[in-house]
């Protein structure tokens, strides 16, 4: 997962606190243990500062994962961690809901807020 796909654009209100939220409910990677592809909705939900995230390549971001072996506990935080770091957000949390794979779903949630 490349973060240096990820674009950004300046806030044009930084003064201002307000919320964004992206979803992607086609969200797809493999799992690590049979290989089998995970589905799941991704959603991103962050109050900017300085700058805002630029759609397009979180769509060719997001495709990095497609063929990618790897669990959703670290789908969820390795996106958090590549956010964090291009956006510096004030908060932002990012939450994955995976489909149903034998009769069990999974949901996991990941926040990081600013310390100013």
């Amino acid at each position: 997962m490349k973060k240096e796909l990820l674009e950004v654009f300046d806030n044009r209100f930084p003064d201002r606190d307000y919320t964004i939220e992206i979803k992607n409910p086609e969200f797809t990677s493999v799992c690590p243990k049979t290989g089998l592809p995970d589905f799941g909705t991704i959603t991103i939900t962050y109050i900017p500062d300085k700058v805002c995230l630029e759609l397009k390549s979180l769509k060719y971001y997001y495709l990095e994962f497609r063929n990618a072996g790897i669990f959703y506990e670290n789908v969820t935080n390795t996106i958090l961690d590549h956010l964090v770091e291009v956006l510096t957000p004030r908060t932002i949390t990012i939450t994955t809901e995976w489909k149903a794979r034998g009769g069990i779903t999974e949901t996991v949630s990941a926040t990081w807020q600013s310390e100013s």
